[in-house]
């Protein structure tokens, strides 16, 4: 007798999604560094607020950057006219510090995303933000855990490497107090000499505009990879050296434009150039520190502002303006708003917290969690304690 096969059943796997987590953005109007950039302009509102994401805009933040209120009223999001309103968001984000006075009206586990201007940072302001309990992230330390890119530091550093030999260019003029050299030279007359410390994307923006403008370009740098990529990128033969202190003072003495191009991954920029070979350079010669947003390269540099861009010491030009990418507001404001928004995108499947949590490459970018300092350089330098993340957000499970 045949015996029939009855069919086993079997489990169906169904495909679990994340819960769609509805995030609550505000965007404040700046009001401090002459900022005119905005941290998110209507293009990307619109992406935002058609995930079903809440946008509320402080009336007048684009208006310096030429978005009007009804730009952003026509992308979705909701014009705010009083400032209490944006910070009611659960997630804030800034091109510019928050102020003494923002910081009062935030409340705890609040998430800020914006820069953090070493120089200008005292104990004060570290120890406020603690007090809020807020969860503060620098985009200068966050990093794309992919590559292992600062996308915040990068695009900037675009911008600000073209900018500073711009800068440098017009300051060089005997208008402007310089030694009254064109930046590219003309037949018969050489060009103007430009040493520049660093060799990451500041410095490769910076090379290829000097190179473009007919400049004599020389480049220092530790990292001897770094000097070789940079080469390689440019796509010809250049003047690279390690920082030999003989061989770095020696140029610099003949230098007409110095550019401070340094980059710390975490923390202060080392001191490279010392105030005694400040003294000896060029009279009218030029300093451009993009460093100073890190506290500066050069010991002679101070941070200044566009109102008052540069000091002059010991006959040298200064121009030490943290926030450069401001001048240029609407190129920096697209720049910020396309990475803000792929960052704000990813936190969709289990909100931004969740986000903190899975990927390193943000934790990076977090110096205060729910009251404790968790970077260690700000620690150090204003005598607090710090706490690991990873070890604060394990407690929290």
């Amino acid at each position: 007798m045949e015996t029939l096969a009855i069919p086993r059943t079997q489990t169906e796997m169904l495909e679990v999604h994340p819960k769609h987590q509805r995030l609550f953005i505000g965007v404040p109007r700046e009001t401090t560094l002459q900022e005119k950039r905005v941290a998110l302009v209507p293009h990307s509102v619109t992406t935002l607020t058609a995930h079903g994401h809440r946008v509320v805009v402080e009336s007048g933040a684009g208006e310096q950057t030429k978005f009007t209120d009804q730009d952003y009223s026509e992308a979705g999001a909701q014009i705010a006219h009083s400032r209490e309103d944006v910070f009611k968001a659960d997630v804030l984000l800034k091109v510019a510090p928050p102020t003494l006075e923002e910081i009062d009206l935030m409340r705890p586990n609040q998430v800020v995303i914006s820069p953090i201007h070493l120089p200008l940072l005292d104990q004060e302001y570290i120890v406020k933000l603690q007090k809020k309990r807020v969860i503060a992230l620098a985009m200068e330390y966050i990093r794309d855990d992919d590559t292992g890119v600062f996308p915040m530091v990068h695009v900037m550093s675009e911008i600000a490497g073209i900018s500073a030999i711009l800068i440098a260019a017009e300051l060089l003029a005997t208008t402007r107090g310089g030694k009254g050299v064109l930046l590219g030279g003309i037949a018969g007359v050489p060009p103007a000499k430009v040493i520049i410390l660093g060799a990451g994307v500041v410095a490769e923006f910076s090379t290829r505009t000097a190179l473009g403008l007919g400049a004599e370009v020389r480049i220092f740098d530790n990292n001897v990879y770094k000097l070789m990529r940079l080469q390689n990128r440019v796509g010809r033969q250049l003047h690279t050296s390690v920082v030999n202190p003989i061989h770095l003072k020696e140029q610099l003495l003949s230098a007409d434009v110095a550019i401070g191009a340094v980059h710390s991954p975490q923390g202060r920029t080392p001191m490279i150039v010392s105030e005694d070979i400040v003294r000896q350079m060029k009279p009218g010669s030029v300093i451009v520190d993009v460093s100073i947003d890190q506290g500066g390269c050069f010991e002679t540099s101070e941070a200044t502002t566009h109102e008052k861009p540069t000091i002059l010491k010991h006959g040298v030009i200064h121009y030490c303006v943290p926030n450069i990418p401001s001048r240029v507001a609407g190129t920096a404001s697209d720049a910020i708003s396309n990475i803000l928004t792929s960052l704000l995108l990813k936190a969709e499947a289990g909100g931004i917290l969740q986000l903190i949590t899975s990927h390193e490459g943000l934790r990076n970018g977090v110096y205060t969690y729910k009251g404790c300092l968790t970077n260690a350089y700000l620690g150090e330098r204003f005598d607090l304690k710090s706490t690991s993340l990873d070890l604060l957000i394990t407690s929290d499970y």
